[in-house]
């Protein structure tokens, strides 16, 4: 069964198919669906996850294996099967037609992958994983469909703008669906619930104070302990909001665990970076900083953003600005190469 990204939320709660087949060019869309999916699972009783990342001479009987090893408290389990290159090859083909022949309640099979070309789209394996399951091709909106799909983001968090204010933001992100989610999410947090006005967009997205929240990620990801200080300080002075200073960190945090998670399961960090949307000198800072923080350090870190945001909310007690001083100060201290799970 063929779905639309706009689809699946209804179809998740009339509940779900045994097998997810993800894949498109826009990385945004299909993360989020995948996270849908895996939440759903959850939810559905689907307490354990085994990850399989298909890189070369990876084994398709891990596959197999992994739908036949029964957990010993008898809980259902999600497999997350991951093909970078958005090829099985012959061995996988064969393997992923062998599944769709033996579906079980007790096992759901998510499969993501990037953009396929028509013919992968007309492959034997392709069309037997949506016969047995569903699938959902995740492109970017074209760009005179964006301002509608940024409407839509809007309204998730209870705002709206006028047609002007919509094509502002999408002029201002040319394209790209993870720049118009971080500029949705600003919104989010600068305003409330409500109409946007053009002059309140074009303040959030054009923030050009002198200490600037792009300032801010470029400290923090080149682990520069001074100047993060001297900026965390500007925007403190200048009245900056402090959910916008949390979402800055925060959302550096989550690309580095992401991107430190794919490191650990051996997936090349040049594609890892090319899914993240990363760019120019953004790319190189990310480069040099999950080189240098663990996933340990990076799951720690996103549990004080949590605390955080419990402070701002005004749940517990503390600084909200000393508490990012030590957010930033613990992640530009660790020094050293990272390794897996320290």
């Amino acid at each position: 069964m063929l779905l639309k990204a706009e689809q699946l939320p209804a179809h998740l709660e009339r509940g779900l198919a045994a097998l997810y087949l993800l894949h498109g060019d826009e990385p945004l869309l299909v993360l989020e669906a995948a996270d849908a999916i895996r939440q759903s699972a959850r939810c559905a009783g689907y307490s354990e996850r085994e990850v399989l990342t298909v890189l070369p001479g990876f084994d398709w009987g891990q596959l197999l294996a992994a739908g036949g090893n029964l957990s010993l408290f008898g809980d259902r389990k999600l497999i997350d099967l991951r093909i970078p290159n958005g090829k099985p090859g012959k061995e996988g083909s064969a393997a992923l037609q062998e599944w769709c022949k033996r579906l079980s309640p007790d096992n759901l099979l998510l499969v993501t992958l990037p953009e396929l070309d028509w013919r992968e789209e007309k492959a034997a394996w392709y069309t037997a994983l949506q016969q047995a399951g569903v699938a959902l091709k995740l492109n970017a909106p074209p760009l005179a469909e964006l301002p509608n799909w940024i409407a839509g983001r809007l309204r998730r968090q209870q705002q709206s703008a006028e047609l002007d204010g919509l094509k502002f933001i999408a002029e201002r992100v040319e394209g790209n669906l993870l720049a118009a989610h971080q500029e949705i999410q600003k919104l989010g947090l600068l305003y409330p619930a409500g109409k946007l006005s053009l002059t309140q967009i074009r303040d959030a997205v054009l923030n050009v104070a002198r200490y600037s929240i792009d300032s801010l990620r470029e400290a923090l990801l080149a682990g520069d302990i001074g100047r993060l200080s001297r900026t965390l300080e500007g925007l403190r002075q200048e009245g900056e909001a402090p959910p916008l200073v949390l979402w800055a960190m925060s959302e550096e945090i989550r690309t580095l665990a992401t991107l430190r998670q794919g490191l650990d399961a051996g997936r090349p960090l040049e594609l890892l970076l090319k899914e993240a949307k990363a760019w120019g000198a953004r790319q190189l800072g990310l480069k040099k900083a999950v080189q240098r923080l663990s996933r340990r350090t990076l799951e720690n870190a996103l549990r004080r953003a949590g605390d955080i945001d419990r402070l701002i909310k005004g749940i517990g007690r503390g600084d909200p600005w000393e508490a990012f001083q030590r957010l930033g100060t613990g992640l530009c201290a660790q020094r050293g190469t990272a390794r897996s799970g320290h």
